[in-house]
């Protein structure tokens, strides 16, 4: 990542919401073994995932008709 070009994007969240990302955040640190990792990063790897996975589901529905 760190060759790629980013963006700053500024959001609200609810305070609950918030916390759920610094516990997702936390585990990501415990359970990886790639140094430092930023809300971003885990941000940038829940898009990508949920994006695969709606990708995907869009087939499947294609498929269906």
């Amino acid at each position: 990542m760190p060759n790629e070009q980013r963006t700053q994007l500024n959001v609200r969240l609810q305070k609950e919401t918030l916390q759920k990302l610094d516990e997702i955040v936390e585990y990501y640190q415990e359970n990886t073994k790639i140094g430092r990792i930023y809300k971003a990063d885990v941000l940038a790897d829940i898009i990508e995932k949920s994006y695969e996975v709606m990708k995907k589901q869009k087939s499947v529905n294609a498929r269906k008709f």
